[in-house]
């Protein structure tokens, strides 16, 4: 007589994947001391993702900034203090917010546009800073010379492009036309160029757009007679799990091995280059944090479940705009999924998250999890009709709140 096959019960990935990732546990723990809507940081999501980043370029003469404007987390920014690297800075406030966190002025980088109506206030030995202009060359030169900056330049390369105004040129950086009068100026004042920077724009598609703007800014080098010791190719590498607004992957056609390539290339080739330097903000950052928010109300009608939240894209999510981020629930849940649209709490039809499919059995009083949420997102945000949300540093020893939500006096008073 056959013995009778066991029936293997089903397994519920869905379920286990839930419970082991470690992002819930974090959440909760931050859950403990605030209350939703809040931003949760971890260490160990950001050492983890910057393990990676290094090790894409183990061997090379890379070294890596700290984008200071795509995080401003003083926790954060303090942990990569104590890894031994350097941060970027767009603006006064971010540079004495890297001197408050004890960055001495040669372990700082300053970029970004019209720094000569502020730098002047920050003038300090030894300073590294990449001028953005003509007009900021023949303002900050003589601060630089009595200073004894490290100075380099920003140009605007052909392999840029405006997001709005396709043709037209980005605000940043001197372009070919201008480097005759730039060097003419840094010659005057004695300032030897050590830096050559330029930076394409956020979420670069494929790495052969560096080679072309690596292969330009040598070229205007060489036309100058300038020899820098560094090449800066800025930031933009695309974040992972993060769709454009077509539901396509941001990073599809984008591969670090082919990166890799044309930075090997460049530094055999390029004559008196010793260092390659990146800011990659986003890709760094973008998976050290989530939102959490509460659902408030339900709603049904017209094919689509419509979830009422306590946060959402006009308070906490400006990128929600043109970025697609994985949703899921505080606990997993089980039940058929379905459209559903997740909205904010403010009287704005903008308000919302995206569309996902989610389990039907969610209820009002549930936290959801907005993943990726860890670049731009507590810079950008907003006070409509609510006081900013509070922020949670998980730390690899202890669980703390770095800024508690807003009260109603603090937000009345900035009114």
């Amino acid at each position: 007589m056959a013995t009778p096959t066991k029936r293997r019960r089903p397994v519920n990935r869905a379920g286990r994947r839930a419970r082991s990732d470690p992002w819930r546990a974090w959440v909760r723990a931050a859950l403990r001391q605030v209350d939703t809507p809040c931003f949760v940081f971890s260490e160990s999501a950001l050492a983890g993702q910057w393990n990676r980043l290094r090790g894409r370029f183990d061997g090379l003469p890379v070294r890596h900034w700290w984008s200071f404007k795509t995080l401003p987390l003083r926790p954060a920014i303090q942990w990569w203090r104590e890894q031994g690297q350097g941060v970027e800075v767009v603006s006064e406030f971010e540079w004495r917010g890297a001197r408050a966190l004890g960055f001495e002025p040669d372990r700082i980088l300053v970029n970004g546009p019209a720094k000569h109506t502020w730098l002047p206030n920050c003038a300090q030995d030894g300073m590294r800073v990449n001028f953005d202009s003509v007009e900021e060359i023949r303002a900050l030169a003589p601060l630089a010379k009595r200073h004894r900056w490290r100075i380099g330049v920003r140009l605007n390369t052909r392999s840029e492009s405006h997001a709005e105004f396709p043709g037209v040129r980005t605000q940043f950086g001197l372009m070919g036309s201008e480097l005759n009068w730039a060097s003419r100026w840094l010659r005057a004042a004695g300032l030897r160029v050590e830096v050559v920077h330029f930076h394409l724009r956020t979420q670069v598609s494929a790495a052969a757009e560096y080679r072309d703007a690596m292969e330009e800014a040598l070229r205007l080098c060489g036309e100058q007679r300038w020899q820098p010791d560094v090449l800066d190719i800025g930031g933009g590498a695309p974040a992972q799990s993060v769709l454009d607004r077509g539901r396509a992957r941001l990073d599809a056609q984008f591969s670090w091995s082919a990166l890799r390539r044309e930075v090997t290339a460049v530094l055999g080739h390029a004559q008196g280059v010793r260092e390659v330097w990146m800011e990659n903000g986003r890709w760094l950052t973008a998976p050290s944090g989530v939102l959490a928010v509460r659902i408030c109300d339900v709603k049904e009608g017209r094919g689509m479940r419509t979830l009422i939240c306590d946060g959402g894209r006009t308070l906490h999510a400006m990128v929600a705009t043109w970025e697609g981020h994985t949703v899921e629930s505080l606990e997993a849940k089980k039940g058929r999924r379905v459209r559903t649209l997740i909205c904010g709490p403010t009287c704005m039809s903008f308000d919302n998250l995206g569309e996902h499919r989610l389990p039907r059995t969610l209820r009002p009083g549930e936290v959801l999890i907005w993943r990726d949420a860890g670049a731009y997102q507590i810079c950008w945000e907003t006070r409509f009709s609510h006081g900013l949300a509070p922020v949670v540093w998980c730390g690899r020893k202890r669980v703390e709140v770095v800024r508690s939500a807003e009260t109603f006096e603090s937000w009345w008073a900035s009114r």
